[in-house]
């Protein structure tokens, strides 16, 4: 069943980029920004996390905090971070459990080839932990003008 605006999130768990437990009830009272994204270090993803780094005080201001979701391992969500000094948390979901809960690990078609990712998207979550803004076509370049709007 996919997740609707005005839905629970789903209360996760995962590591982020330094192997520390992070879940969303950590973010209780907080407005999130959790953003899924297929790959560390992909052009997209890149244009992705960096456009939310830039704007970051932006969203710091209007009350967000930040986390971005791959099935990349710690190690990798740690040297995506150093490379383009991201100021935000990366949970590394390898084992698949978020992704799944959040519906976004779909199949998905490249050069006629199958096969199963992430669906590029962005749930924002208000301070009671709903669901009140799902963003399916995520804009990479110009991201959080989406999450403001």
């Amino acid at each position: 069943m996919a997740l609707a605006v005005g839905d629970k999130a789903p209360a996760f768990e995962g590591k982020n980029q330094a192997g520390e437990p992070i879940k969303l009830a950590d973010y209780a009272g907080k407005k999130v920004v959790l953003y899924f994204y297929p790959k560390d270090n992909t052009p997209g993803c890149t244009a992705q996390a960096c456009n939310l780094r830039d704007n970051y005080e932006a969203l710091l201001q209007a009350g967000y905090v930040v986390l971005g979701v791959s099935v990349d391992d710690e190690k990798s969500h740690q040297k995506f971070i150093e490379k383009f000094s991201l100021p935000f948390p990366l949970i590394a979901d390898t084992d698949k459990v978020i992704v799944e809960q959040f519906g976004v690990w779909k199949e998905k078609s490249m050069y006629g080839k199958k096969y199963m990712g992430i669906e590029r998207t962005t749930f924002v979550i208000d301070e009671q932990g709903v669901i009140t803004q799902i963003i399916n076509k995520v804009n990479t370049d110009n991201h959080t003008a989406q999450i403001l709007a």
